[in-house]
């Protein structure tokens, strides 16, 4: 019923109990779920789960924060590792001007190289912005043939107008459910609902009344409730709207 489009089971916060929360996410409500990668160990843990389990696709790709890490050798290896049959998008990939773990002219150099691998290898991309909506959005206009989604978003009306008019999508986590989200709620009531998905990041960004806990995939029933709301649709539809928007998004 519902597909959570960005999360990170690799992380080390599931290591204690990966399996038994994967298994149970059809009881869960869950169907699909895309483990999105942060870095080459992340890349291939995640094609690890998604050979594992039916209904876990993967993505591959280095997170701003590791672009300092990256050779050229290391975009070879993600083509690569872009062949597996379950890998159906390249990301997360992107900019972060926030923390800076990055130089910001690696983390632009790196950004375009996934950008180009994305484009040879006719793949969707995942991008992370934070704190550089300028250079992310010039960047991404210049790959105006790439069909992409802003994850996390949480920016205001006129910046999604920007990407949305791009043809791109846009993901919503348990934020909208904060009490600070005014700006992302405002997107979610004037946006196309074609153009719309779900996601977690978990273990990240647990919903209300969740917050402050490791987040997973089940807690997506939080965030759908908080949309369905907002337009006036019943959880059920904002679920299945969503699952179909993300199935179409990455070829699934």
């Amino acid at each position: 019923m519902y597909f959570d489009t960005h999360a990170h089971y690799d992380d080390r916060r599931f290591n204690e109990d990966r399996d038994e929360l994967l298994g149970s996410m059809d009881a869960g409500g869950i169907s699909l779920i895309m483990n999105a990668s942060s870095s080459m160990r992340s890349a291939k843990f995640g094609i690890k789960l998604a050979d594992k389990y039916p209904f876990v696709y993967a993505s591959v790709g280095v997170h701003p924060h590791d672009s300092k890490s990256m050779t050229d050798e290391t975009v070879t290896e993600l083509e690569k590792l872009s062949a597996h049959p379950k890998v159906m998008a390249v990301g997360e990939i992107g900019l972060d001007y926030h923390y800076d773990f990055s130089p910001r002219d690696i983390q632009r150099k790196r950004f375009r190289e996934q950008l180009e691998l994305a484009r040879r290898v006719k793949k969707p991309v995942i991008v992370h912005e934070r704190e550089a909506l300028t250079d992310t959005l010039d960047t991404i206009r210049e790959y105006g043939d790439l069909s992409g989604v802003i994850h996390c978003f949480s920016g205001s009306w006129e910046t999604a107008k920007i990407i949305l008019d791009m043809g791109w999508h846009l993901s919503f986590t348990g934020v909208v459910t904060y009490k600070n989200a005014r700006k992302a709620l405002e997107v979610l009531e004037k946006m196309p609902a074609d153009r719309m998905m779900l996601e977690t990041d978990c273990p990240y960004l647990s919903p209300e009344p969740m917050r402050g806990r490791r987040n997973s995939s089940l807690n997506l029933p939080y965030i759908a409730e908080k949309i369905a709301e907002l337009r006036g649709m019943t959880i059920e539809e904002t679920a299945s709207l969503t699952l179909e928007n993300g199935k179409r998004f990455f070829g699934i």
